[in-house]
């Protein structure tokens, strides 16, 4: 699938077929979110991928909103060293994540983890150290079905040369 046809396709998936997901297609996947960029190139991510169903459901009990994860095949946990741009490093490699899952005919569904009063429950719960930050815990399968929720007009969100 070519790059515009993932961003103007890829949305967030809640439901997921009990399918397993390869380690191939899951190494790719992590592997996109190695390749992302990141401020003064310090790529301060690591990355948990969690296929264990009890770990997915300790994981997906601990959130908010994000039960899914205990039925999805997959979950990737994007942790970051504590850097000045830790947030928006960890964003775009877990952005480029979920890009290459919809690349791979895999559904995905980002759920918050900076500033939640989880987070740390979660970076314990992957066994990783405690001084690191929790970007995002992500779903990842193959969909049951792909919502189609309305998205702004560019005319809506474009101003040129000024607002």
């Amino acid at each position: 699938m070519d790059a515009m046809t993932v961003l103007t396709t890829r949305r967030s998936v809640r439901k997921y077929k009990p399918d397993p997901v390869s380690r191939e297609l899951l190494e790719k996947i992590v592997d996109a979110g190695r390749l992302a960029p990141s401020a003064r190139n310090v790529q301060p991510w690591s990355f948990v991928v969690v296929t264990d169903p009890a770990t997915r459901k300790r994981i997906a009990d601990i959130t908010e909103h994000g039960k899914f994860i205990a039925d999805a095949p997959a979950c990737i946990v994007v942790l970051s060293e504590d850097t000045k741009y830790y947030l928006e490093d960890g964003s775009a490699a877990t952005t480029n994540i979920c890009n290459a899952a919809a690349a791979l005919g895999l559904g995905s569904c980002w759920v918050a983890g900076d500033k939640k009063p989880y987070a740390p429950d979660i970076v314990a719960a992957c066994g990783a150290p405690a001084d690191l930050k929790l970007i995002a815990s992500i779903s990842i399968g193959y969909a049951v079905e792909v919502p189609s929720p309305a998205k702004k007009t560019l005319a809506e969100v474009a101003h040129w040369e000024k607002w």
